[in-house]
């Protein structure tokens, strides 16, 4: 934890205080923002209050005393929720405007970890709740360098197995078939081999199934993968390294024929919103003009809905990436949310537009870095339907 540069992040926005808060591990945040081990056995509430001035305060519960120990600041302890109550009280006794982890209407919910019955309980102390939302993208998803030379590494790998990955869909179908749950498979032992790891396997969806973004496949139901289908691999993965960051793509093939008018189509007007997303990014930045993640996706999503398929373009244009594939920073994104969240130097996150038919799905993935000044896609980028 960086306490001097989280005072500072609460002077700039003008908030008293930021509170964290938890019990059974409910909130994955604040473990990762303050450095807290991940193994600790957490029965009670515990809290932990960093002022934009001044020492930070801790209370904690009396049989778990030692919870906060290697955090900065006093220590306060209760046993009865009388006691709690009352340092509650004593804790944010000079603070008006408290930071949480609470989304307004719940509307950014990968961040909105408190409870209602905590929050009325702040609140019926006068305090006025803020959203941590961009304290929390500033202080999770923002890079080290050391961060960034991991994702660099992942990119260079995922890169080079996809590419063997489509020419081995090629040499095994020519030699007696596959099916899509092998190719996974065949991932799966690359990365082992690489040293990498993964949250769950790639996506390899053939032909329909290409138009469900999020379909899995499955031992229990193989489906074939034959000459002339059309094929979509999602790849993610990092190195298993401590603190590593994800790449994350999405490239469409077709296996030993020419694509139709149809897939060509909608490979161009994909890969011609996802173009314009980057270049949407990289023009604020380079011109140092501030840039939320709405306004990314308002960009692509307005240029599929020129192309009459705006109904089949049903997810965000893309998400923040760091050491989860999905993580808390800005994501591009003002259909299922409207993010306000501003785009930070040094944070990560995917442009990924997609156009979903019953009979294929394209979706066009690509990672962008923001630099201070400039902004860069950090992979390859496809250009072309893959022949396999």
């Amino acid at each position: 934890m960086d306490l001097a540069a989280i005072q500072q992040a609460l002077r700039e926005r003008n908030i008293d205080a930021w509170l964290f808060y938890d019990h059974h591990h409910r909130d994955p945040i604040s473990y990762r923002v303050l450095g807290l081990p991940d193994g600790l056995m957490v029965t009670r509430r515990w809290y932990y209050l960093i002022p934009a001035k001044g020492e930070p305060v801790k209370l904690v519960h009396k049989i778990e005393a030692g919870h906060l120990d290697t955090l900065p600041g006093t220590k306060k302890q209760y046993a009865g929720w009388q006691e709690l109550f009352d340092g509650l009280k004593q804790m944010l006794a000079a603070h008006r405007d408290v930071a949480m982890q609470y989304s307004p209407n719940n509307f950014v919910f990968t961040i909105s970890m408190v409870d209602a019955g905590t929050a009325d309980m702040i609140r019926g102390l006068g305090k006025n709740i803020v959203s941590a939302a961009d304290l929390i993208a500033q202080f999770e998803a923002t890079l080290t360098d050391e961060q960034i030379k991991s994702h660099f590494a992942a990119a260079e790998i995922i890169d080079r197995v996809t590419a063997e990955a489509f020419k081995e869909i090629g040499r095994r179908v020519r030699n007696g078939g596959t099916h899509e749950h092998d190719i996974q498979e065949f991932f799966m032992e690359a990365f082992r081999r690489e040293d990498m790891v993964t949250d769950d396997p790639p996506i390899v969806a053939v032909n329909a199934n290409s138009g469900n973004p999020h379909y899995e496949p499955s031992a229990s139901r193989p489906v074939p993968i034959r000459e002339g289908d059309f094929v979509l691999l999602d790849v993610w993965a990092k190195k298993n390294t401590p603190r590593s960051v994800f790449y994350d793509i999405t490239w469409v093939g077709i296996v030993g024929s020419a694509p139709t008018d149809k897939q060509r189509e909608i490979f161009k007007i994909v890969s011609e919103a996802r173009d314009l997303g980057v270049k949407t990014v990289q023009d604020a930045v380079s011109a140092n003009k501030p840039l939320a993640g709405w306004q990314v996706d308002h960009a692509v999503r307005g240029y599929i809905k020129q192309a009459k398929y705006g109904d089949n373009f049903i997810h965000r244009t893309g998400h923040s990436i760091a050491t989860e594939v999905h993580s808390n920073g800005a994501n591009m994104d003002d259909l299922e949310i409207h993010d306000e969240r501003r785009i930070l130097p040094n944070s990560l996150f995917s442009i990924e537009p997609g156009i979903y038919l019953p009979e294929f799905g394209v979706r066009l993935e690509v990672d962008v870095l923001v630099r201070p000044n400039s902004a860069e896609v950090t992979g390859k980028i496809q250009r072309e339907i893959v022949t396999i």
